[in-house]
């Protein structure tokens, strides 16, 4: 069997599993705190045929060695963890983190995830929760019922004005999360992630202080997908799917070439 079949046959997996990336991407291009990913690609296994510096005489060597490549795959899927652009929103419960960090997020199971998505609301207790499961915030902020104005500060300080009192009522303090890995965090959907023994210990600090991002109160940060770029690289892609496919046609007219000649 000619190995360029099977050489173009990892080619045309891992460019599908390209695509897959790229349209995972663009399909999460509104997705607020969304990061992008990338395919890592690597080549496989060489067929060692002369050895480079092996002896070709008594005195001496190949300059180059004869190797031949047996394809390609894709290893791993990695998360650009760059920042988005700022989306001003004026609702008082929506959080953004400028610079590193995550926010904490408490989950049933009583572990701990982590998000980039500052669209927060309130539950029935008045708990600070997120928009979409309902999951606490960590550390937990309580806001009043009779909370007539609630302000945030950068570096996390909640604080609320309540009626018949000059003077606004410290509630709460919110802290960010950094991992000194931030791109082994493994993805787990709803805008979450979870601690990997790669991202390293989850390192919890005051908004704005020692490389800790500062908060932005009425603002969101949008995905960091730019859409050009991602159509771009699916065109590019395509393109590589179509040269491995036009391989496998030349090779096939090459054996059907020799089955009718031979």
């Amino acid at each position: 069997m000619n190995p360029a079949l099977w050489i173009s046959k990892t080619g045309l997996d891992a460019q599908t599993k390209d695509i897959a990336v790229i349209s995972n991407n663009l399909a999460n291009a509104s997705t607020i705190g969304f990061k992008k990913s990338r395919a890592v690609f690597e080549d496989l296994l060489y067929q060692n045929i002369n050895q480079p510096g092996g002896r070709s005489a008594q005195d001496t060597k190949l300059p180059s060695g004869l190797m031949l490549g047996t394809g390609t795959k894709v290893v791993a899927t990695q998360k650009i963890h760059s920042q988005g652009d700022m989306l001003n929103t004026d609702n008082p419960l929506d959080l953004s983190i400028q610079g590193d960090g995550f926010f904490e997020i408490l989950m049933p199971d009583g572990t701990s995830s982590y998000t980039r998505n500052g669209q927060f609301t309130r539950d029935e207790e008045g708990n600070m929760v997120t928009s979409g499961a309902g999951y606490l915030l960590q550390p937990q902020i309580t806001i009043p019922e009779d909370a007539q104005q609630i302000t945030i500060s950068q570096d996390g300080e909640v604080s609320v004005s309540l009626a018949g009192q000059a003077e606004p009522a410290v509630v709460g303090q919110i802290n960010t999360t950094n991992f000194v890995n931030p791109t082994g965090l493994e993805p787990i959907g709803q805008n979450l992630f979870i601690e990997t023994a790669v991202s390293g210990a989850p390192q919890e600090g005051v908004p704005g202080l020692e490389g800790f991002g500062m908060l932005q109160q009425g603002m969101l940060e949008t995905s960091n997908v730019n859409t050009t770029e991602e159509l771009v690289n699916l065109i590019e892609t395509q393109r590589v799917y179509e040269m491995n496919s036009k391989v496998i046609s030349a090779v096939d007219q090459m054996l059907s070439y020799i089955n009718q000649q031979l």
